[in-house]
């Protein structure tokens, strides 16, 4: 894995007719790996799912959130991630321990760890009363191709979502990132077959990546004449606390909190995010049920 920092990069092309998002997560991926100790096809699977949600809450502006739920039928279980519009992302995959023979591509096959049906589910906070949910079928499994299609029929903009995880042979991450190309209105039918091309013609990402090039590089890439807005710094960040789990065991009620005092020495909660533990003894529960009890 090489020592750069994950960033992010905001850009439009097409006289602003197009707005493009390209990612390097090289080092978030492989800290959910170390982690989580996903193998080799779980890891790709989370990566690919984290870097959607990285480039998604991009998207938000402020104190805006978003969550990612891949339930596909295979191996992996449920996929999870959040994102903020701070660049914070962290997410975890059900079942990590899941690595399959290669596709008949001779890449991890991240479609049969996920499995080809299924739902996404996507929900956003924006600060209203309601969160605004989307969710789509999964039509592939690939994850990039159930994002695209996630984009076209939830949000109504047609896109081109690339997501890519490298795994070195001692199931480290080399590389991962992605892209997404957001076609909006007034395009003309000779510009987005010029951008279906140059999709088509692009290298994936893990080979772009692999290259050594940069997130700047990758949109040139696909838009000759992008216009790069901004950056944002990228990074795993969890936001869970001693005193966020005391208050989840406040909220266990009275008669949990007596029965787990009675049977247990102590209780350990693990953060499924980050895989934290938090251990309280008995003094520290009774505390917490004192707390219960007012």
């Amino acid at each position: 894995m090489d020592n750069k920092k994950d960033r992010l990069i905001r850009g439009t092309a097409m006289n602003g007719k197009v707005r493009a998002f390209a990612v390097r997560t090289t080092a978030l991926v492989d800290e959910l790996r170390r982690r989580h100790d996903t193998y080799p096809t779980a890891t790709a699977a989370l990566g690919r799912t984290v870097t959607a949600a990285a480039m998604m809450g991009a998207m938000l502006k402020g104190e805006e959130k978003l969550a990612i739920m891949v339930k596909g039928n295979g191996p992996l279980g449920q996929i999870t991630a959040e994102s903020n519009a701070l660049g914070e992302v962290r997410g975890y995959v059900q079942n990590p321990h899941v690595h399959l023979p290669s596709n008949s591509l001779g890449k991890l096959d991240v479609a049969g760890a996920v499995g080809t049906e299924g739902f996404i589910d996507i929900s956003k906070d924006l600060g209203l009363k309601e969160p605004y949910r989307g969710s789509v079928p999964i039509v592939s499994g690939e994850l990039g191709e159930d994002f695209t299609y996630y984009f076209a029929v939830s949000e109504q903009t047609p896109a081109a979502v690339g997501l890519g995880v490298l795994v070195e042979t001692d199931n480290s991450v080399k590389v991962a990132g992605g892209f997404i190309v957001q076609l909006l209105p007034g395009l003309s039918d000779d510009e987005i077959t010029e951008i279906e091309r140059a999709v088509g013609a692009m290298p994936s990402v893990t080979a772009v990546l692999d290259q050594g090039l940069e997130p700047e590089e990758m949109l040139r890439w696909l838009l000759p004449d992008v216009v790069i807005m901004d950056g944002l710094d990228i990074s795993f960040v969890c936001q869970c606390s001693r005193e966020r789990v005391e208050q989840t065991l406040v909220s266990l009620g009275q008669h949990e909190l007596e029965r787990l005092i009675e049977e247990d020495d102590q209780v350990e909660v693990v953060c499924h995010f980050c895989n934290e533990a938090y251990v309280f003894n008995k003094d520290e529960l009774q505390v917490i049920l004192d707390q219960a009890k007012s």
